[in-house]
């Protein structure tokens, strides 16, 4: 982290570490101004004289001032001065990927049913206005106290319709854990053709959608394997054990899951809603 507790950006005071991945630090701090706390994702100092990443770090901006949705964490604003950072709504609670190891079974139908729909609200407000979110997976879906469900990081998102890259391209990848150079997302949750480097359109999120809705109901990945290579691997090659299911799994709900998860893009679900 480059950022300190007790250090002032503007009228916003560093409160503590969130998190930190290749496409910036997140900290918790206070609005000195308004009396709240919020969230500010920064841009490292070592990124902000590369032009790519700070075009990507801007745009992530303007991806999350173009969605207002319930499911969706809010931005605030964005600074320039002393460094690049994107203000954004502080979510509290859970991470998905915390509740999934905490209650390592599986989450039941009832409940990861009640978290999938929520996620799907939030994808379909994305792909209506022609955004590919291009990193769900569990760690960027938190869960209020409430039982609210709020999908977050859309530093990798692409938007500009079907096929519209917006220069991303030939961007530098962020896979966990974050490795400059080849792919965009993260292996266990990206598609065949996120994989394979092939352009991608908003049946790569539905993919994604089905590993979570998957790991919820199963208490595992649904693609795994001990190098992101055996990943990828498992991810173009074969297919998840569905034996794993809950025995009381509905026939439709697996139903919904294959098409999801299906390799080939022309039988995959073409539509979240």
């Amino acid at each position: 982290m480059s950022v300190e507790p007790g250090k002032r950006l503007g009228v916003y005071e560093i409160v503590a570490p969130l998190g930190a991945g290749g496409m910036g630090e997140v900290y918790r701090a206070r609005d000195t101004k308004l009396g709240r706390d919020v969230a500010i994702k920064i841009l490292p100092p070592a990124f902000t004289s590369d032009p790519d990443r700070l075009a990507r770090f801007e745009r992530e901006a303007r991806v999350l001032a173009s969605l207002n949705h319930p499911h969706i964490a809010q931005i605030f604003g964005l600074e320039a001065s002393p460094q690049p950072f994107i203000v954004m709504e502080l979510v509290e609670g859970e991470t998905l990927a915390e509740r999934i190891r905490r209650r390592d079974s599986g989450l039941g139908i009832g409940d990861s049913l009640a978290i999938a729909r929520q996620i799907a609200d939030a994808l379909d407000a994305a792909h209506e206005r022609g955004i590919v979110h291009r990193d769900l997976k569990p760690a960027n879906i938190v869960i209020t106290p409430d039982g609210v469900v709020k999908v977050l990081d859309f530093g990798l998102a692409k938007s500009g319709g079907p096929g519209g890259e917006e220069g991303l391209t030939h961007s530098p990848t962020v896979m966990a854990p974050t490795i400059d150079g080849v792919l965009l997302g993260t292996a266990p949750y990206m598609s065949p053709e996120q994989a394979r480097g092939k352009s991608v359109d908003k049946r790569t999120d539905i993919w994604a959608f089905g590993c979570v809705l998957y790991e919820m109901l199963a208490g595992r990945r649904a693609f795994g394997g001990e190098t992101t290579s055996d990943t990828i691997a498992a991810i173009l090659d074969r297919d998840p054990e569905w034996s794993r299911l809950p025995a009381d799994t509905p026939p439709h709900l697996q139903q919904m899951l294959r098409r999801c998860l299906d390799k080939n893009l022309k039988n995959r679900l073409r539509d979240i809603g």
